[in-house]
């Protein structure tokens, strides 16, 4: 007997092991469902994607199904069994009680700076694990980092991911929730590599200290202001070819110079045991922005990725901002 045929005589790969006990959300081509494994008794989560006969499955979905399958970490949820019939095709993941945005509001937006510290490097640790392999989540938002009872956090949501190759490749800028996204994917860009996950981890990090997003903006002209706005507006020193993006003179944004961050995060810097502020991470204007794996550099873990951004205003805060907390 196969093994295939073992699993399926088991009760892989049946919709009747799992049992739906509620609904917990819904989106554009998914549902999904609390659910119970029949075979373990274990909860579950069962993501049914409806399936269109003309288009068969939706491409999001096959992207997410193929690189699951091939990430096995602590910190990316687990996908336990793939269900398909001819109406939809059923993942059925590991069940984690929250995410990161009900964890924050469940606490009242202060989380205490140890929690902070250790869900970032259980962050850092899964996404290095994806850079590694050349695999970028592209869609990095709480709502995307979930969290059991335990306190372990797991990335999850891959359908906007996907397997790049270094040096960077030309994919779609309509990706990445707006609020993560950093500004040259929002004026259009789609040359991007591993830091476009990185300006995502910034903000997360910055949302966590202060208990609130870093940029608010409702739109992508109101987003790139509250970026430059307090990151200063990029110039042909800190960003080549930024005056002749046709996108970012269309908006006409006014001159703004870079301000401490320290104005925007006093509680962050008031937790931090060391004297160096987060207005001095604006400062370095290296032109590499830190990997995942070298972020995680002061937990002890050695650096695994150094690609980065080659443009000095990009490497700037938020980016900076997770490699130099992770060093206290």
């Amino acid at each position: 007997m196969s093994r295939r045929a073992s699993l399926s005589d088991i009760g892989f790969g049946k919709l009747e092991t799992y049992v739906k006990l509620g609904k917990l959300g819904e989106g554009t081509y998914a549902t999904v469902f609390k659910g119970r494994s029949k075979l373990t008794e274990n909860l579950v989560a069962l993501k049914e994607i409806r399936l269109e006969h003309e288009e068969g499955a939706p491409c999001t979905a096959i992207r997410e199904v193929s690189l699951l399958k091939n990430l096995k970490h602590a910190n990316i949820v687990t996908l336990h069994d793939i269900i398909h019939t001819d109406r939809c095709l059923t993942l059925v993941f590991e069940y984690l009680d929250s995410d990161l945005k009900q964890y924050l509001d469940n606490c009242g937006n202060l989380m205490s700076m140890h929690n902070v510290k250790v869900f970032m490097f259980q962050l850092l640790r899964g996404l290095s694990y994806c850079h590694k392999r050349k695999i970028l989540h592209r869609d990095l938002k709480p709502q995307n980092l979930l969290i059991n009872d335990r306190g372990e956090l797991k990335l999850a949501d891959f359908g906007l991911a996907r397997a790049k190759s270094v040096p960077t490749k030309t994919y779609s800028n309509e990706v990445v929730t707006l609020w993560y996204r950093p500004p040259d994917v929002l004026l259009g860009s789609t040359e991007y590599s591993t830091p476009i996950d990185m300006w995502g981890v910034g903000c997360i990090l910055f949302e966590m200290a202060t208990g609130r997003p870093m940029f608010p903006g409702s739109t992508v002209k109101e987003e790139l202001h509250l970026i430059f706005r307090l990151m200063g507006t990029p110039a042909e020193e800190t960003w080549t070819g930024i005056t002749a993006n046709e996108e970012f003179r269309s908006y006409h944004f006014p001159l703004y110079q870079p301000q401490p961050l320290i104005n925007h995060a006093p509680r962050y810097t008031l937790c931090l045991e060391h004297t160096q502020t987060l207005g001095s991470v604006k400062a370095s204007h290296t032109h590499v922005a830190p990997s995942a794996g070298e972020s995680q550099h002061g937990y002890g873990y050695g650096a695994s990725l150094s690609t980065g951004h080659k443009c000095a205003y990009l490497c700037n805060t938020p980016t900076k901002l997770v490699f130099t907390m992770m060093k206290f």
